[in-house]
């Protein structure tokens, strides 16, 4: 055989495998069949594909080392030592039958279990290997696939009869899918957990992820953007009250506010809420397509007209120009409620606000196809969120209860 080469052939690949030179042909089939290394390892180490290699391999099994060379190469001798008996032929070919199977059994595990390429096959679960085994069992004897994978018979048999045994949790499995979609693909396990104890379905946290992850019910996260409405120092600012405290003992204590900004093709939409910081209920809420003192205003006439005698909230807003026009400060005086700022370019100082717009996008607008939408849609997708946020989204923090019910629960109404 050829004596193994000393030099390092590890490169970029080429265009072709057909590129190759005979001397490197000859080099990766030597490590394969003499040295015993694998396909995949020598392939990765002379920059070529497995695939290229075990055709190597298998036109020197089959042709000889003449069916190897190149038209670069018309002088290279043949050496009489490369030409094979029938007996080595046939043991080169039960390895070459070997080496095909490696890569069978490794494209099933990216293709199937969507494993990657450099996993560790012996890492493998008994469950995953006997998947592994059915989808190649049509090709190659079980025998010599569990030997492969290092399974015995009576495993994978056992794993098989688990495999299609009935799914005891398929009705509880369609309730946590059902669950997930009607709740903008928004709740993770731990939420879905809950409501899923609130109708009485006992299961274990961990039961629930799997069956999440099983199903696919990912929630998705974006990048988001803030809207900026800042337009310089147009007023006097006042002091920072809230201070980062977002803590409320009892409704319309503390109230933030701040708009953003949803662009889609047909054009933006701008929402201005008022947000309790009691539970996060938006009090009210405006929606326009321009963010002018109408929208502002209009949401804090709202915001007011649900306050009960004596209820005399801070509003805490940034430093945006809506706060600072003279008709949204003479609506906060008429009805005796106490200005709050944060300074200037803190984002922290409003940070429950900014909290707020983050979900709302996160579980309603990002990562949905709105390029068919209408201004009117979106405007109607938002409201139909922020009614389902008072009534229907849970919060950890509210021990697994909406806003409304949270209310309900502490008996202070809405």
């Amino acid at each position: 055989m050829y004596p193994e080469l000393v030099t390092s052939h590890k490169r970029k690949a080429p265009r072709s495998w057909v590129h190759a030179s005979f001397d490197l042909k000859m080099h990766a089939i030597h490590r394969c069949i003499n040295n015993g290394e694998t396909i995949k390892s020598v392939a990765e180490d002379i920059g070529y594909s497995s695939v290229a290699v075990l055709k190597w391999v298998h036109e020197y099994t089959e042709k000889g080392n003449i069916s190897l060379m190149n038209q670069s190469d018309p002088n290279i001798p043949i050496d009489p030592k490369d030409i094979q008996s029938a007996e080595d032929i046939e043991a080169l070919k039960v390895q070459m039958i070997e080496m095909q199977m490696e890569i069978d059994i490794l494209k099933e595990t990216i293709n199937v279990l969507k494993k990657d390429p450099g996993v560790n096959q012996e890492a493998l679960s008994n469950r995953e290997k006997a998947v592994i085994i059915d989808a190649l069992r049509n090709k190659y004897s079980l025998p010599k696939l569990c030997r492969k994978l290092c399974m015995s018979r009576s495993s994978y048999y056992y794993q098989e009869t688990a495999i299609h045994a009935e799914d005891k949790y398929r009705e509880v499995r369609i309730k946590i899918c059902e669950l997930f979609h009607n709740n903008y693909d928004a709740f993770g396990y731990r939420k879905i957990y809950a409501l899923l104890k609130r109708e009485g379905i006992t299961l274990s946290e961990k039961v629930v992820r799997r069956i999440m992850l099983e199903e696919r019910l990912i929630v998705k996260v974006h990048h988001r953007r803030k809207y900026n409405s800042y337009k310089g120092e147009i007023s006097p600012a006042v002091e920072n009250l809230i201070n980062r405290d977002f803590h409320a003992d009892k409704p319309n204590q503390k109230w933030l506010t701040d708009i953003t900004e949803f662009s889609i093709e047909a054009g933006k939409v701008y929402l201005s809420p008022i947000i309790d910081c009691l539970d996060g209920m938006p009090v009210s809420w405006t929606l326009g397509t321009s963010p002018n003192a109408r929208l502002a205003n209009t949401m804090l006439k709202q915001a007011i007209k649900t306050l009960k005698p004596g209820e005399h909230p801070i509003v805490h807003s940034d430093r945006g120009c809506h706060y600072r026009w003279p008709e949204w400060i003479k609506i906060l005086e008429d009805a005796k409620l106490t200005r709050s700022m944060s300074k200037k370019g803190c984002s922290p100082d409003n940070s429950a606000c900014e909290g707020f717009f983050g979900h709302l996008k996160m579980e309603m607008f990002y990562g949905r196809n709105w390029s068919n939408s209408t201004l009117d849609d979106l405007i109607q997708a938002i409201n139909k969120y922020m009614n389902w946020y008072r009534t229907s989204r849970i919060k950890s923090t509210l021990g697994g209860l909406s806003p409304l019910e949270y209310r309900r629960r502490i008996g202070v109404g809405v």
